[in-house]
């Protein structure tokens, strides 16, 4: 039996009692008050008010209001029966310079939010990063410059300092991969800018950043706090056989996956990325003891999962399909592997064009596992999007959403059950929100929000995770979808 081979369940699918069932959001996604309270420009601020980078426009200046509706989306939580909800923290809201003291008025907000779901009985997971940096510190070269990692444990300890007597369970970033690689990369995202050297060294600074941010976290959080990362890591399949294709996936997964876990878990970066990257730097960027500073002992590691990536080599001359999830642009973000093809699967695809396999999830479960035996895994992120439409009654029927999640739960079930130490799932998202450069064309919220007034709707789908939330046991979608 393969690892994606689907073989028989318990006929009661019953997750463990302390299992984390939780909703996810991001700040600038959700909070708006984009200039309250002493709050300054993320680069997601400067990005999206740049003509043409954002779809139709659309900015996070208002979002869904969260900053000034967070007990009325902690109430939604509550009603949905979920015991864990992981949020971000916005950089510029708590410093917003990404230098000095802290903003008390940015601090208090996070205070009375996590205030809030401590008394719901709601547990915070918080992310000190997602994707907002402070816009003077990318004016002072971003994520590339050494300067920013150190910039980024200082600020670790602030919210360490400021948060470390109500919060347990810290993530340091969300997604390097997209901050690296699409910020500096592709240019999809903010600050938009395309120089794969300067994503290379963005990436290696991330990842320095991180060790700084668990050091310095762990000298201000009590022993009990739970350290961890959030990484979008790929499941990389060859779309043939070929030792041309498997060499392909290879790549890929080397700078998509093994940048990160080498030297996180591991203390070294793998010797192939430097092999596959040395036509565009030596690494010198990379100083002693580095490695050794982002391979921090971590708690538990963030898995976020959508779909897999297809990927084949193409030869020369030949075209090369570019269709990889992350957008358009005329520059890769797979620095030394420009010349890799990405494919989609056939079948059923998200509203985001992406295609529906569950079996990926449970795929790279095993393999982490395998590989890090001991360390507790989460799925950090994972849902859908789809073309939720609002029936005269004001209510939203999302059938699609929910087989989507109930699939992946399958994989997370028989993840656990295959031996994969699994202690959670975070459902992407909570809310409707800003889909970064698809602005509000795009909804992977379980509660429906009507953008004119900011009005919530549970879909039929979160009534029905609220089921699987409250029993531990995985129901099929059925009469309440």
């Amino acid at each position: 039996m393969t690892a994606s081979e689907t073989r028989p369940l318990t006929a009661v699918r019953r997750f463990p009692p302390d299992f984390l069932w939780g909703a996810a959001t991001a700040a600038y996604q959700i909070e708006g008050a984009a200039t309250e309270d002493g709050r300054t420009p993320s680069i997601w601020d400067t990005f999206s008010h740049t003509p043409g980078k954002v779809f139709e426009g659309h900015t996070g200046d208002v979002a869904v209001d969260h900053y000034h509706r967070f007990r009325e989306d902690v109430g939604l939580m509550a009603g949905l029966g979920l015991n864990a909800y992981r949020f971000s923290v916005s950089w510029s809201r708590v410093q917003p310079t990404g230098r000095g003291p802290a903003v008390q008025k940015g601090l208090d907000f996070y205070r009375r939010l996590v205030d809030e779901l401590l008394t719901a009985g709601i547990e915070p997971a918080l992310t000190l990063y997602h994707w907002d940096l402070p816009q003077e510190l990318e004016d002072a070269g971003g994520w590339p410059e050494r300067a920013t990692a150190e910039r980024f444990a200082a600020y670790a300890g602030l919210l360490g300092d400021a948060l470390g007597d109500r919060v347990t369970r810290w993530t340091t970033l969300n997604e390097p991969w997209c901050t690296a690689f699409l910020g500096y990369g592709s240019g999809v995202h903010a600050p938009g800018r395309t120089d794969p050297v300067a994503a290379l060294r963005a990436a290696h600074h991330l990842n320095l950043g991180h060790g700084l941010a668990v050091q310095a976290l762990r000298a201000s959080l009590p022993a009990a706090a739970r350290l961890a990362v959030s990484l979008n890591l790929h499941e990389v399949r060859p779309l043939t056989s070929s030792p041309a294709d498997r060499e392909a996936a290879r790549r890929i997964d080397t700078v998509g996956n093994g940048v990160w876990l080498g030297p996180m878990l591991e203390g070294r970066y793998p010797q192939e990325l430097f092999a596959d990257t040395a036509h565009l730097t030596d690494w010198g960027f990379v100083r002693e003891g580095d490695t050794e500073t982002a391979g921090q002992p971590l708690d538990w590691l963030g898995v976020n999962y959508y779909t897999p990536t297809v990927v084949s080599q193409v030869a020369e001359g030949e075209a090369k399909p570019q269709d990889d999830g992350h957008g358009n642009s005329e520059h890769s973000p797979w620095p030394g592997a420009e010349d890799i093809a990405f494919h989609q699967a056939d079948g059923a695809r998200t509203a985001m064009g992406w295609p529906v396999d569950p079996s990926g999830l449970y795929d790279l479960l095993i393999r982490i596992s395998a590989r890090h035996p001991g360390l507790p895994l989460v799925v950090s992120e994972n849902g859908a999007a789809y073309e939720d439409v609002v029936a005269p009654d004001g209510s939203v029927h999302d059938p699609e959403r929910a087989a989507y999640v109930y699939a992946h739960l399958e994989a997370v079930h028989r993840a656990v059950e295959s031996g994969a130490e699994v202690h959670g799932y975070f459902l992407w998202s909570l809310l409707d929100n800003f889909e970064w450069a698809y602005g509000y064309a795009k909804r992977f919220g379980a509660v429906h929000v009507d953008y004119d007034t900011l009005r919530r709707t549970p879909k039929s789908s979160a009534r029905w995770y609220a089921r699987v939330a409250r029993s531990g046991e995985l129901h099929t979608p059925g009469t309440d979808v």
